[in-house]
């Protein structure tokens, strides 16, 4: 199992917003994620910076690569896209965190 870690960026007055969005996952995104492997994935607020941090178990990192053609991500990012820091395509600007500690 790999342990991956990135960062985001909410645009400033949608925290309330992203998080609610978030609690109404949609189950066919949820489904998705899911079928990819995805597992204990989280997302934390840092309010001081906006900045949005990811974590998440997959068995298969390439499954993530994946989830870039398909509609309902597309569709996701389309949803999103008002509240973050997005690329041309409206997935999020996303940067990779490196890991430096881990205490299982």
């Amino acid at each position: 199992m790999k342990r991956i870690a990135f960062k985001m960026k909410l645009k400033p007055g949608n925290e309330e917003e992203y998080k609610r969005r978030h609690d109404e996952l949609w189950p066919e995104l949820y489904e998705l994620l899911k079928s990819k492997g995805l597992q204990a994935y989280s997302i934390f607020l840092d309010r001081q910076t906006l900045d949005l941090f990811g974590v998440l178990n997959i068995k298969d990192e390439w499954a993530l690569d994946e989830l870039a053609a398909e509609d309902v991500m597309k569709k996701w990012w389309d949803y999103m896209k008002d509240l973050m820091e997005v690329n041309a395509d409206n997935s999020p600007v996303s940067i990779p965190l490196e890991e430096v500690f881990y205490l299982p």
